[in-house]
């Protein structure tokens, strides 16, 4: 196996955030870490302030050198699309003030890199990252989606055997938006 680069993946939110943490050299890859965020704060600023510093510290913890985050979902509710790109906001910044670089990807992008159908359900994200990454114990849903994100820029980005299917999956999902 070739030089394995270390990923951290991110899914954000205002009251959980999932992250996973792999090691990748673009096709294959081994499981580091996960866990999830409950966000804290009595204000939606410091809840804010919550997930910039705990993602700073899975990032000081296990020194990944490139990270990966959810794009917002824009659906009926403006302003759980606002809450969220706030909270997407604060982990962005807490991976960058750390010499990290950020992409991003859709929801729609992570489940066809990772299933092989943009419109897979959480139970089938799941399954496969269990699959792929050899975890036996269950996973929290935040977590795995972080995996999930974490696995779709390792095998985009660093050239792996999927690597053409994001510009695919974004041809195909043209006016139709899915969340996880």
């Amino acid at each position: 196996m070739s030089k394995l680069t270390r990923v951290l993946g991110i899914d954000p939110g205002s009251t959980v955030t999932g992250f996973g943490v792999i090691d990748s050299d673009g096709a294959r890859s081994v499981y580091v870490t996960h866990g999830h965020i409950r966000v804290k704060g009595d204000t939606f600023a410091e809840r804010l302030g919550c997930i910039h510093e705990a993602i700073g510290d899975v990032i000081d913890e296990y020194h990944p050198t490139s990270a990966a985050i959810e794009q917002v979902f824009v659906s009926n509710n403006p302003m759980s699309a606002l809450k969220l790109g706030q909270a997407r906001g604060a982990a962005i910044t807490a991976a960058v003030t750390r010499g990290l670089s950020v992409a991003e990807y859709s929801a729609r992008t992570v489940k066809q890199v990772v299933t092989g159908s943009g419109a897979a359900d959480k139970v089938a994200v799941n399954t496969m990252i269990k699959a792929q990454l050899d975890i036996q114990r269950t996973l929290q849903a935040d977590a795995a989606d972080g995996l999930a994100i974490a696995l779709c820029h390792a095998h985009s980005a660093l050239g792996g055997t999927r690597a053409l299917l994001p510009q695919a999956s974004k041809r195909r999902s043209r006016g139709r938006g899915l969340r996880w």
